[in-house]
């Protein structure tokens, strides 16, 4: 089927196609892990370069909404999940809200000497043991993060022996340790991906993260945990809604105007 563009209109060609590509998604023609037809084919239905395809496509790649794979080719990316920053939850709560299956591949679990960054965050002393807990995090068996936490083995004693692939750690820690997360302070810049991480979250060196720091605190204001994450910047978004001041003014009783 060929697909009609308008040449004359003052809206670029590749703009034109990715408008196109998007309304095939969202309708449902093009559904999650579709692969979409060749740059030749694509050409040939609408009529234009490849080089007017190619810059639709990347386009739609860099957005999120399409994802490749070197040698085999172009695929409909799965839906981003949107992630609410203004509640504190956990990998496994935020999946299971959304109809997901969270899971997660242990890539390393010891005690360690805590390192200088992470004693400071965890007001420990210079070297005092910490459980280092390495993850990789999946939902639906797809890996979308690498989580790498430190908490004082003084208050989770074991916790590296416990069972860190199925279930939340957050409700591990509440239900057998007493540690009830309560608040967290949390630093997001975007990156790109390093070698390694690249190979864990099968995307390319260098792709769009998001690096997260995070420190956790308990409920009596205690730092628990402290976090480094890496999650894919093609399938997630971090979401907060902001208020004015404007939103938090009553009208003063009695005032006249």
């Amino acid at each position: 089927m060929i697909a009609v563009l308008d040449k004359d209109s003052p809206v670029p060609l590749y703009y034109q196609i990715q408008q196109i590509v998007e309304e095939r998604i969202d309708g449902g023609q093009w559904p999650p892990g579709m692969q979409v037809p060749s740059e030749r084919e694509l050409c040939e239905q609408f009529q234009v370069s490849r080089i007017t395809v190619r810059q639709a496509l990347s386009a739609l790649a860099n957005q999120g909404r399409l994802t490749r794979q070197q040698g085999v080719g172009t695929f409909v990316a799965s839906p981003r999940i949107k992630q609410r920053l203004n509640r504190l939850t956990g990998f496994t709560e935020e999946l299971e809200a959304r109809g997901q299956r969270p899971g997660a591949q242990v890539l390393q679990r010891e005690v360690v000497p805590a390192p200088p960054v992470v004693a400071r965050a965890l007001a420990l002393a210079p070297g005092e043991a910490t459980v280092l807990l390495k993850r990789l995090r999946l939902a639906d068996e797809e890996p979308l993060a690498i989580e790498i936490a430190h908490l004082p083995a003084r208050l989770c004693p074991g916790l590296e022996e416990e069972d860190l692939e199925n279930g939340s750690l957050y409700h591990l820690l509440g239900r057998k340790f007493d540690l009830i997360p309560a608040r967290a302070e949390q630093q997001i810049e975007a990156l790109a991906c390093p070698a390694a991480e690249a190979r864990l979250l099968g995307v390319r060196k260098g792709a769009p993260m998001l690096h997260m720091y995070r420190v956790t605190y308990s409920s009596e204001g205690k730092p628990i945990e402290h976090t480094e994450s890496f999650y894919r910047g093609d399938r997630y978004i971090f979401h907060v809604e902001l208020a004015g001041n404007g939103a938090q003014q009553a009208p003063e009783v009695g005032r006249k105007s």
